[in-house]
């Protein structure tokens, strides 16, 4: 185990607001206005916080509120690039901060999935391989500016897939029904699943956008890259959901019978919305 793993969420107070210029977005239901990447977002201020932070949703920038750099951001901006700024230096260095910053964040989220799965006892035979995998991951993220910024992470991301693929398998096996467990990658975008019994099933990059989840139960589903936006989960059970994430929780809608893993908090919205 590496003798360090940086934090895996945000820390908005020690990032260069990264996320608000790097990375580009389009005008849609998420984001009020185009934005190429490269180019600060207009309300990012000089002193890299937003300037509608309380107001995002009410001026039409809900996108914002469910992205995470899982602690990409403050790493790129204190570490790889040792405190400085994009906005003071020259542009060369703030384009490749700005190439750097989707790597690492790339990497993050597979030390977030990895963290997790060491931490299922369930699949104590797979740990070694886990381990080495999480400690070949932190020293690609740790590398300088220019090699990260030449750095393909797909063909790493493919291989740890296929042993977070493992984990999942291993952890399911004897979780809830044995039929219909695999809806990999499945549409299943504005799918009516009000209580449906959804334990042990693997939900792996499932379009469940608008996805009546009302009551459902989700317990040691694998949740991995689905697409929850919209979706209801009020009253749905994920305790014990695999690989679920923040940014996943936050884009969906519940209520407070919605039972989550306990890594996870319950979005503010989610109140205020019902």
């Amino acid at each position: 185990m590496p003798d360090h793993i940086p934090v895996l969420s945000a820390d908005c107070a020690n990032c260069f607001g990264l996320c608000c210029a790097a990375l580009p977005f389009a005008a849609s239901a998420d984001f009020a206005h185009d934005k190429p990447a490269g180019k600060p977002c207009v309300n990012l201020r000089d002193d890299h916080r937003c300037g509608i932070h309380t107001e995002l949703r009410a001026k039409g920038y809900a996108g914002c509120t469910v992205y995470d750099c899982f602690g990409a951001g403050q790493r790129v901006s204190q570490v790889t690039f040792g405190g400085q700024d994009w906005r003071t230096g020259p542009e060369a260095r703030a384009r490749l901060m700005f190439d750097v910053f989707p790597v690492v964040r790339r990497l993050h989220e597979l030390l977030r999935y990895l963290t997790e799965a060491l931490e299922l006892d369930t699949v104590r035979p797979l740990h070694p391989e886990l381990r080495t995998a999480l400690e070949h991951t932190e020293r690609l993220a740790a590398q300088g500016p220019e090699e990260l910024a030449a750095l393909d992470p797909a063909a790493h991301w493919h291989e740890v897939a296929e042993l977070l693929l493992r984990v999942s398998e291993s952890a399911r096996r004897g979780v809830g029904r044995k039929k219909g467990r695999d809806r990999r990658g499945a549409d299943l975008a504005g799918a009516r699943m009000k209580g449906a019994d959804l334990r042990g099933v693997s939900l792996r990059g499932a379009g469940l956008i608008a996805a009546d989840l009302t009551g459902a139960d989700l317990r040691g589903a694998d949740l991995i890259g689905a697409d929850l936006r919209g979706a209801d989960l009020t009253g749905a059970d994920l305790t014990g959901a695999l690989f679920v994430t923040q940014p996943q929780v936050d884009a969906a809608r519940g209520g407070p019978g919605t039972r989550l893993p306990g890594s996870l908090v319950r979005p503010a919205h989610w109140t205020a919305s019902r």
